[in-house]
């Protein structure tokens, strides 16, 4: 994916590279890699979170996608995390 997309963007002529295309798709995949990681972190911290809800969840008093959502959105914008 990250050939691709770098050498997209090299064509479109919305990157110059100073370097190799290789080395740039290399940048670019660990960039996006980093990226995921930092969701797939946000969502696993939410889920811990919302553990102390299961109770309330499972009688069907709270919305688990509703709320696992609302507070995977808090939690990004106090953490300046863009989704």
């Amino acid at each position: 994916m990250a050939d691709a997309l770098a050498a997209r963007l090299v064509q479109e002529g919305h990157v110059v590279l100073t370097g190799t295309q290789k080395a740039f798709a290399d940048q670019l995949d660990q960039a996006v890699t980093e990226e995921l990681s930092i969701e797939d972190r946000l969502n696993l911290e939410v889920r811990q979170m919302l553990k102390a809800h299961e109770a309330e969840i499972e009688r069907g008093n709270v919305d688990y996608q509703k709320m696992f959502t609302m507070l995977k959105s808090k939690l990004a914008r106090e953490r300046g995390i863009i989704l």
